[in-house]
C-alpha cells in the first residue's frame, strides 16, 4: 500500500491566491510547459502538478481568486478526476473547450490575469490576450513566476552531462547543418533564429544530454544568424572540460539566464524567426522591445530534422531489431509465468512487467534508457491512455482481463515506440470485436498507398473507419513523429482529425496507433512505428519499423478480409526473418508460434 500523504493542494491554492492579491492580479495561468514548451519537464518545472496534483504530460490550469479550472486532453480525462480536487477545479477539455475560450466566456470585466512569458509560447500568449480583451479584462506578464514564489522545496534545475553525438551516428556534420539552416533562414527573409527546443538544438549541434528523463538532450537555447554566427546558451557545468570531441568551433557559449539580454542585443533592426508554438513569448516581446521584427514561423531546424537521412534511417532499423527481440523475450516470459503465478496466488504485476521489459532492453549494448514511462496497464487501467502504474495502483495481470503495454527505448541509433495488447485467458465477444476493429484500423493505414502531397489529417480516417463502423472511436491522435535518439514525440508531422499542414514525405518516421477504451473495463491499442517510403510512381507508402508480433488470439478471423490476412502473414514473416539470430532457443519457439500463418492456426 502507498502510504504517502496526498499533497496539500488547498493550502497551495490559498498561498497562490495570496500572491495574486499581492501582485494586484485576479488570476494566474499555470501551464505544464517549461521554458522550452516541451512535453517532458524536469522536476524543477512540475508547476502544474504542484498546484493541482495532476501528473499528466499535457495540461494547463487557471487559478482565479474565487474559482479555478484545469484543461486536459482526451488521454487524461479519467486520470485528472482521480488526481485533482474536484471541488476546487472544474475539468475542461484541452481542445474542445480550451483556455482561450474559458477566458472569453468566464472572465469578468476588469479582471487581471497574469502569466509567465517564459512558459507560454507566442500562440498561447496571442490567443489568450485576444480572449481577455474581448472579456474586458487585462492580460499581463509577471516578473518571475508566482508558483516558484510559493514552492519552498522546489527542486533545482537539472545539470545532466552533455556528450558529443558522433557524425557516424548523426549522418551530417554541424557545419553542413549550419549551412543548410542559414540557407533556409535567408529564403524566409529572416536574419536570426531564436531556438528554444532542446531536441532541435541537440540535433543541430550534434550533442546529447541527460537533463530530463526519457529525453536524451540538454536543456538550452540557441541564437543563430544566417551569416553562421552561433550562440549556444547552456549551463557550462553540463559540459566537459575537454571539448575536442564536439563540433563547437566558432560557437559562442553563454549562460541560459542571459537569453533575453542577448536577444535584445542582437535583434535591433533585424528580423528574428521565432517558432510560435515552441519558444517562449518572452523572446518575441524582447525582440520587439529592442526594435527588431518578429517573424512567427516553424523553426527551420524542425523542418530539416523531420526528414531523416540515410544514416538515421539505418539506425532506426537497427534499433528496432534489438527492440523487437526485447519485446519477444518479454511476451515469452509473460506467457510462461502469468497463468502459473496467478494459480499460485502471486500474479504478475504491472510494475513487475514494466521492470521486465526494461531488463530485456538493457541486454542491448546500444540501449540508453526508456523513451517514455512504459504504460503497463491491466484491466480497467488500460482504459487510461497514459496510465502509469504506482505502488498504490499496481494492478495484477490476470486471466480475466486484457493487458496493454505501450513501451519504447532510447538507443544510440534511434528511438522506438510500440504498443501491444494481449490477454492471458479467453476474452469476451465484445473485446474480440473491438480488438479486431483496432487491428483492421492499423492494417488499413499501414498498408495504405497515398499520393505525394498528402497530409496526416487526410489519412487519419483510414485507421478509424473500422471502429466507426461499430459506432466506436478514440479520443487521441492516430500517430506522431519520432526523433532519432531524441524526443519520442517529435513534431510537426502527425496523424489526427485536426488539420496538420505538414506534407508527408519520404524519410519521415511516425507511429500508427489506433485504439479503443472502455472506461473502467479495458483498453486496446496496437501501435507500429513506420517510415514513409517512396513507391517511385508519384505515390508513397509506409514501411513498418516495429518488429513485434501482433497477438491474434484476441482477433476474430471471420471479420478479416483476405487482404488483411495477407498483410498480417507478410508482417509476421518479416518479423521472424528480421529477428533471426537474436533470440535464445526457447524464445525462438515462442516467436515461431506467434508468427505462424493464419491458415496454420
Amino acid at each position: 500500500m502507498d502510504t504517502r500523504a496526498r499533497p496539500d493542494i488547498s493550502g497551495r491554492i490559498g498561498a497562490l491566491r495570496r500572491k495574486l492579491a499581492e501582485a494586484g492580479l485576479d488570476g494566474y495561468v499555470v501551464p505544464r510547459f517549461d521554458e522550452h514548451q516541451g512535453e517532458y519537464c524536469a522536476p524543477h518545472d512540475h508547476r502544474l502538478a504542484f498546484v493541482t496534483g495532476f501528473t499528466g504530460s499535457a495540461g494547463v490550469a487557471i487559478v482565479m481568486r474565487d474559482r479555478a479550472a484545469i484543461f486536459v486532453d482526451g488521454r487524461y480525462q479519467v486520470q485528472v478526476r482521480d488526481e485533482v480536487e474536484l471541488g476546487t477545479f472544474a475539468i475542461e477539455h484541452f481542445y474542445d473547450a480550451p483556455l482561450k475560450d474559458w477566458l472569453k466566456n468566464n472572465l469578468r470585466n476588469g479582471e487581471r490575469v497574469g502569466f509567465n512569458a517564459m512558459l507560454l509560447p507566442s500562440t498561447w500568449d496571442a490567443d489568450c490576450s485576444r480572449s481577455v480583451e474581448l472579456a474586458g479584462g487585462v492580460w499581463t506578464p509577471v516578473d518571475g513566476d508566482l508558483v516558484d514564489a510559493i514552492w519552498t522545496d522546489q527542486p533545482e534545475k537539472p545539470l545532466g552531462k552533455i556528450t558529443a553525438f558522433p557524425v557516424a551516428n548523426a549522418g551530417e556534420s554541424v557545419g553542413e547543418k549550419r549551412r543548410r539552416i542559414a540557407a533556409m533562414l535567408a529564403k524566409q527573409g529572416a536574419d536570426l533564429l531564436i531556438e528554444a527546443q532542446p531536441d532541435n538544438i541537440a540535433w543541430f549541434l550534434n550533442v546529447r544530454g541527460r537533463d530530463v528523463a526519457f529525453n536524451p538532450m540538454p536543456q538550452s537555447f540557441l541564437i543563430f544568424d544566417r551569416a553562421g554566427q552561433t550562440e549556444w546558451l547552456v549551463d557550462h557545468r553540463k559540459l566537459p572540460n575537454d571539448l575536442s570531441d564536439f563540433e563547437l568551433d566558432d560557437v559562442a557559449i553563454a549562460e541560459p539566464g542571459k537569453l533575453l539580454d542577448r536577444v535584445r542585443a542582437m535583434a535591433a533592426g533585424r528580423t528574428a524567426l521565432i517558432d510560435p508554438g515552441f519558444a517562449p513569448s518572452a523572446t518575441a516581446h524582447a525582440t520587439r522591445a529592442a526594435g527588431g521584427t518578429v517573424q512567427l514561423a516553424k523553426s527551420p531546424i524542425t523542418l530539416a530534422k523531420m526528414h531523416k537521412n540515410a544514416t538515421e534511417l539505418s539506425g532506426f532499423r537497427d534499433c528496432h531489431r534489438l527492440d523487437g527481440a526485447a519485446w519477444v523475450r518479454f511476451f515469452a516470459w509473460l506467457e510462461r509465468n502469468a497463468a502459473e503465478r496467478e494459480a499460485s496466488g502471486k500474479p504478475v504485476t504491472e510494475l513487475e512487467a514494466e521492470e521486465r521489459i526494461l531488463a530485456y532492453r538493457q541486454m542491448a549494448e546500444s540501449f540508453v534508457e526508456p523513451s517514455f514511462r512504459s504504460i503497463s496497464a491491466a484491466g480497467g487501467h488500460a482504459a487510461m491512455c497514459h496510465y502509469a502504474a504506482t505502488e498504490a495502483s499496481n494492478g495484477l495481470i490476470r486471466k480475466d482481463g486484457v493487458y496493454l503495454l505501450d513501451s519504447g527505448g532510447q538507443y544510440l541509433t534511434g528511438t522506438t515506440d510500440a504498443t501491444r495488447t494481449t490477454a492471458i485467458g479467453p476474452v469476451s465477444d465484445e473485446i474480440r470485436r473491438a480488438y479486431t476493429a483496432v487491428l483492421k484500423g492499423l492494417i488499413s493505414m499501414a498498408s495504405l498507398k497515398f499520393p505525394r502531397g498528402s497530409f496526416g489529417h487526410q489519412l487519419d480516417a483510414f485507421a478509424r473507419r473500422p471502429l466507426w463502423d461499430l459506432g466506436l472511436d478514440y479520443d487521441h491522435g492516430t500517430g506522431h513523429g519520432v526523433g532519432h535518439f531524441l524526443s519520442v514525440h517529435e513534431q510537426p508531422q502527425r496523424f489526427d482529425r485536426r488539420v496538420n499542414e505538414i506534407e508527408l514525405k519520404p524519410g519521415m518516421v511516425t507511429t500508427i496507433e489506433p485504439g479503443y477504451y472502455k472506461a473502467g473495463a479495458y483498453g486496446i491499442r496496437i501501435e507500429n512505428q513506420v517510415e514513409v517510403v517512396d513507391d517511385g510512381d508519384g505515390f508513397l507508402s509506409f514501411r513498418s519499423l516495429t518488429l513485434v508480433p501482433i497477438d491474434l488470439r484476441l482477433a476474430d478471423f471471420g471479420l478479416l478480409t483476405a487482404a488483411e490476412r495477407t498483410w498480417i502473414d507478410a508482417y509476421h514473416r518479416r518479423v521472424a526473418q528480421e529477428l533471426d539470430g537474436l533470440l535464445e532457443p526457447e524464445t525462438v519457439g515462442w516467436l515461431s508460434d506467434r508468427t505462424a500463418p493464419i491458415s496454420a492456426r
